[in-house]
């Protein structure tokens, strides 16, 4: 017998919804309840549980948006659930990836240029690219083009990310929250002592070497930049329904000039 699955409400005025992750590959067997994929709405995140026990077959994939009531997946309850063989049978079976996954990444460097190579290993990049050279082979060209959204030539790179249903709500939400209520700003007092007494140890040597005065804004700079490695998701910005992340790190300072207040952005500062 043939179980259709079909996408569950999540709540009141909910029409749709996407398929974030599937849990499961299409042909495996699951169990009856057994979480088999989670499903993102406007209000929530929830686990899609199998309604039967047999072998799936998925009909939606990861990223779709699908509306409430259709079929995501089937299940076949006339198959049995076959035996987990242990031992040698799994050594043979580890043995034998291992070494399809070594001949795939021999095949694969063969088709790339050493400096194609080099970009995409460096950046640990998988990508489907299309190579332009001789006999298909990817060049340097090809793998920027494909990462255009990824990395920048001079190596200053980004990941952009489809960010989830309830995520985008979120956020249209949060701006809309700035755009129409009053903002509260809140001050913090944090213990200079530490830092004004490296200052003052140091200052007139730093001076010296490098001709302009130590000042506290150095120390604030360095605080952010660490403080944008640990938090990755506030150095980011939207773009639509995509987030990027950025693996550098750019802060404007505001300076005060004859000419009025200026705003120089400090490059990679994480360095």
């Amino acid at each position: 017998m043939i179980v259709e699955m079909k996408i569950p409400s999540p709540g009141e005025s909910i029409l749709e919804v996407e398929i974030a992750d599937w849990l499961v590959e299409d042909g495996d067997y699951v169990d009856k309840d057994q979480p088999i994929a989670e499903i993102d709405s406007d209000k929530a995140t929830l686990e899609l549980p199998a309604e039967e026990s047999g072998t799936i077959k998925i009909l939606v994939q990861s990223g779709e948006v699908i509306s409430v009531g259709d079929i995501a997946c089937t299940i076949n309850t006339d198959t049995k659930k076959p035996e987990v063989k242990k031992g040698i049978k799994k050594q043979e079976k580890d043995f034998h990836n291992n070494i399809e996954l070594e001949k795939n990444s021999i095949r694969n460097q063969k088709n790339k240029t050493p400096l194609a190579n080099s970009i995409i290993s460096k950046h640990s990049i998988d990508l489907d690219i299309k190579g332009s050279g001789k006999k298909g082979k990817i060049i340097k060209s090809d793998v920027l083009d494909s990462l255009s959204e990824n990395i920048s030539e001079d190596g200053r790179g980004r990941k952009v990310s489809k960010m989830s249903s309830l995520r985008r709500k979120i956020a249209h939400r949060l701006v809309a929250v700035k755009n129409e209520t009053a903002m509260l700003t809140t001050f913090n007092e944090v213990d200079m002592t530490a830092i004004i007494n490296i200052r003052n140890q140091y200052k007139e040597e730093f001076k010296i070497k490098h001709e302009v005065g130590l000042g506290f804004m150095s120390f604030f700079t360095k605080a952010v930049a660490i403080s944008l490695k640990e938090f990755e998701d506030v150095n980011a910005s939207i773009d639509g329904s995509n987030i990027i992340h950025y693996d550098y790190i750019d802060i404007g300072i505001a300076v005060s000039t004859p000419k009025g207040l200026m705003v120089p952005v400090l490059r990679n500062s994480e360095k």
